[in-house]
């Protein structure tokens, strides 16, 4: 899986993105933001793949 610079940017700014919509829904902050980043991010990655 191999992923350039720029993409892995683009990558975490679209995680950031979706990531402050979903803490908008909840309606508080989520501590726990680094495993829902890192499952946003693979599950994308495994759509590039797949």
């Amino acid at each position: 899986m191999d992923v350039t610079r720029e993409e892995l940017a683009e990558l975490l700014k679209e995680t950031e993105s979706a990531h402050a919509d979903y803490e908008r829904e909840l309606g508080q902050r989520d501590e726990d933001w680094p495993t829902w980043y890192a499952r946003y991010i693979l599950d994308r990655l495994g759509e590039r793949s797949g």
